[in-house]
């Protein structure tokens, strides 16, 4: 997981008990106070950051020119550097940091984010933590992921507990493993003409990767990327022929969408044959008229599961160990992987509430 430093200092006093509460119960590795007996009291669990006078575990520095930083370095204990990253100088004076210091917050006047793609692959290998402050929830998510890695944390000053809490979720970097289970094919049936949706990301699949597609909320299948190679026509790594517009597709925390729902910028979850997931971003969604088939198969505890793809050879999904199977080919019996959401979905949330879907 990312580091979040919490930044109290503008929080409003009716604000900052509940504040410094979220950051404890949410896990933050620090607090930054300039208030010295506010951090006395945080728990071992939370390294208080001190900006000014007095005794912390650790007390900021701003780094202005090299000799303020090669004072700072020269010191002892955990020490942090705060440097304004608004020239070619400060930025190399912000490298140098990243380089030599325990903790090195940096601050960007720029908006875009070269200059901390420098000064990450600068301090690549330093033993050090580079913070990067960040002026809202949006610019930390895309933080993050500058140079597919990130700084070590976030400094944010949040506006309420929330948004404490919003920022350790963001953070955390991970989606949780499925559990898939196996389905077996219990009919094919061929349809007409109807509207499929192909979801074009902005990653490359793996081959034995794919999104989680079903016609009901409670039971998806495996639906192999285009990563395989295909008669007439080139693979297309970061595709995946999908489904029916009606279908649902499983996203991150847990939610759903209708595939007809997905755009540009939307969020879906790629998933392996070992269940293992990872956030991807969506670049566009296709919708066209196909021929579509309906796949119903069922779980080993008798759970139905159900979903329409296009009616072609090239269309595929992926089985136990990862074994690729046209759709077109499918037989009662064959084995598929599937995931079983014992929750029913309003409005693509989790909802305990009866509903039967057929």
């Amino acid at each position: 997981m990312k580091h979040a430093w919490i930044d109290v200092r503008a929080v409003p006093a009716d604000q900052l008990e509940a504040v410094v509460d979220a950051a404890i119960h949410a896990k933050a590795q620090a607090v930054v106070s300039a208030d010295a007996g506010l951090l006395a009291k945080l728990p071992p669990t939370v390294t208080g950051v001190l900006v000014g006078e007095g005794d912390a575990p650790v007390r900021v520095t701003p780094v202005d020119d090299e000799a303020a930083l090669a004072e700072l370095v020269s010191g002892d204990g955990d020490r942090a550097g705060w440097v304004h990253v608004r020239d070619d100088r400060t930025l190399q004076l912000a490298c140098a940091a990243a380089i030599e210091l325990p903790y090195a917050i940096v601050e960007f006047a720029d908006p875009t984010k070269i200059p901390l793609e420098i000064v990450l692959a600068a301090a690549d290998k330093a033993p050090g933590q580079l913070i990067t402050v960040c002026a809202d929830l949006e610019e930390a998510g895309i933080v993050v992921d500058v140079l597919e890695r990130g700084s070590e944390g976030v400094l944010l000053a949040p506006r309420t507990a929330e948004d404490v809490f919003a920022l350790t979720r963001l953070l955390s970097g991970t989606s949780p493993r499925l559990e898939l289970t196996t389905l077996t094919v219990d009919r094919i049936e061929h349809h007409g003409l109807g509207d499929r949706v192909c979801v074009d990301t902005c990653t490359h699949f793996r081959e034995d990767e794919g999104i989680l597609v079903g016609s009901y909320s409670t039971g998806f299948v495996l639906c192999c990327s285009e990563t395989h190679p295909l008669p007439y026509m080139p693979t297309r790594p970061f595709r995946v022929n999908a489904g029916a517009l009606h279908s649902y597709v499983l996203g991150p925390g847990n939610r759903t969408n209708y595939l007809s729902e997905l755009g540009s910028g939307s969020t879906v979850l790629a998933v392996d044959s070992d269940g293992r997931t990872r956030r991807v971003v969506v670049g566009r969604a296709k919708l066209e008229s196909r021929p579509l088939l309906t796949i119903t198969a069922h779980s080993g505890d008798g759970v139905v599961v159900s979903l329409t793809v296009q009616d072609d050879w090239h269309v595929r999904v992926l089985g136990p160990g990862a074994k690729v199977r046209n759709v077109t080919e499918l037989q009662n019996g064959d084995e598929l992987l599937g995931y079983l959401a014992t929750d029913q979905r309003h409005v693509g949330i989790p909802i305990g509430e009866f509903c039967r879907e057929s």
